[in-house]
């Protein structure tokens, strides 16, 4: 929406180990170990780096991979890049601002939902409750939540 985010150096050195592993080193974290893999309370993940918004509650699901999987993202925040490591084709979602690497997309995804997955990392995001989002700076979302949800990408 309005603010300007960016990479926050402070954040950066306030990261644990796997934080900083797969956001500024493109690591993935191992399945099933993140915090929000199994979260579905109503409210934003944010870069754990910038705060850009990322994706909203309204939006994840449970796909059994291990990983939080979002069907879109919430707003123009993430980009999507070729990712060729590995031995494989992939698509990298990184953010836009903060350039921290998320995750990856994936086509297999929700079809009602427009069959994408996001198949991103506990470790790249923060959760911001809704009724927090006020006292966090993001008070301009919390018309998604009044509204169920939904909202235009």
């Amino acid at each position: 929406m309005s603010k300007n985010y960016c990479k926050d150096l402070q954040a950066v050195k306030n990261l644990s180990e796997v934080q900083f592993n797969v956001t500024q080193k493109s690591a993935t974290e191992r399945p099933f170990t993140g915090e929000y893999d199994k979260h579905f309370e109503e409210g934003l993940y944010v870069d754990i780096v910038s705060g850009e918004p990322l994706f909203s509650s309204h939006d994840k699901f449970d796909s059994g991979c291990g990983w939080p999987a979002f069907s879109q993202p919430l707003e123009d925040n993430v980009r999507n890049l070729s990712d060729r490591s590995h031995g494989m084709i992939r698509t990298e979602v990184r953010s836009r601002h903060a350039d921290s690497h998320l995750g990856h997309v994936f086509p297999d995804g929700p079809k009602d939902k427009g069959g994408l997955r996001y198949c991103i990392n506990s470790a790249s995001l923060r959760f911001i409750p809704v009724n927090r989002l006020a006292q966090e700076g993001y008070e301009e979302y919390a018309t998604l939540f009044e509204t169920g949800g939904q909202h235009e990408n």
